[in-house]
């Protein structure tokens, strides 16, 4: 089973049970081993999974994290567990300690919930005290999924991982910056913007004014990206619907263009004909609707008409080009659409 299949399941699992989870140790059991035999590695072989793993701290003896992961007879993940209601903190973690006893690369904090993995990107054999990798299993997004595939046991690599952690650290930050920034945008990041198209003196209250400015441009712009990745995709499905229905074998004899149908499209090429020559303007029946095209183009819709059920529609296409059904009483109603009919050519002219 593939891991973000594994990982989506124990997630599911989690959120079922969390609130029947009680004490630590039910946690470890029901939500940290199966997350350790996700990896790859199997929890029943103590050469694989050590629970209760002891590690001598100079006078200090028989302190224990709660599992050490096992490579070639060498700890390569130490795991501390805590309460799925704990917050997770590595200054009273024994992780800290452990760390630079041990042969390991990497520490594991974690509620069952959150994960947090370490290393010793600033001093070496000194556990970092921020993650370089930290995530909510019942929120994963794919590129985590990936960094989590990386600790699997048929992909471990100790340096292909810490060279990608100083990565991960580092973008990790930059984004709590961008946001921060994004919330409550610091001078610097205003003067940033507001030197480049103000031409006066950047005063204390310019910079006050800039700062809600930058703030709603910042927005309007993340806004505007979205909103044309969700009109990409939406244009690439119907792309994709048009497709299959020309893909579909339609049987000739199921077909049967209706007088009103070509009534219907003699009505749509007199309003077209002010824009377009008529040789342009083509229909195609289909069992589904009445397709008027540009061009006998099935990517050129300039309208569809459905007049053969008990209720009458014409779809519409938008700038987005996507298609909007509307009823009408009698095919006599299409000269209401007669603008947007003429506005539909404007799609195609630059194609």
């Amino acid at each position: 089973m593939e891991i973000n299949i594994q990982l989506k399941s124990l997630a599911d699992k989690i959120n079922q049970l969390k609130d029947k989870i009680g004490t630590e140790e039910s946690a470890k059991h029901a939500f940290v081993l199966p997350f350790i035999h996700i990896l790859g590695y199997d929890a029943f072989n103590p050469l694989e999974v050590v629970p209760e793993f002891t590690a001598d701290l100079g006078l200090k003896k028989g302190e224990k994290v709660d599992y050490a992961i096992f490579q070639n007879g060498e700890p390569i993940i130490i795991v501390e567990c805590k309460g799925w209601k704990e917050k997770l903190s590595v200054h009273n973690s024994q992780l800290f300690r452990y760390f630079h006893v041990t042969k390991t690369r990497f520490a594991l904090l974690t509620n069952g919930i959150t994960y947090q993995f370490f290393t010793d990107l600033d001093a070496q054999n000194k556990m970092d005290e921020k993650p370089f990798l930290e995530f909510d299993i019942t929120n994963l997004k794919e590129n985590t999924i990936n960094e989590i595939t990386k600790f699997h046991k048929s992909n471990f690599d100790v340096d292909n991982i810490v060279s990608n952690a100083s990565s991960l650290k580092y973008i990790k930050e930059i984004k709590k910056l961008i946001n921060a920034e994004l919330d409550s945008p610091s001078n610097d990041f205003t003067k940033l913007f507001a030197s480049k198209i103000y031409s006066g003196r950047l005063t204390e209250k310019v910079v006050d004014e800039f700062k809600d400015l930058v703030q709603k441009s910042v927005s309007q712009f993340i806004n505007d990206k979205i909103n044309d990745r969700l009109n990409a995709a939406l244009t690439k499905e119907t792309i994709k619907q048009q497709d299959q229905e020309i893909s579909i074998a339609e049987d000739d004899s199921k077909i049967n263009t209706t007088e009103e149908e070509l009534d219907a499209y003699r009505i749509v090429v007199a309003i077209l004909r002010r824009k377009l020559p008529v040789s342009r303007i083509v229909y195609r029946d289909t069992q589904s609707y009445f397709g008027i095209l540009l061009d006998d183009n099935n990517r050129k819709p300039l309208c569809r008409l459905h007049l053969n059920g008990s209720k009458k529609y014409i779809s519409l296409f938008n700038d987005n080009k996507t298609e909007s059904k509307i009823p009408i009483a009698s095919i006599d109603d299409i000269y209401q659409f007669e603008k947007e009919l003429l506005d539909t050519t404007n799609l195609y002219e630059t194609e």
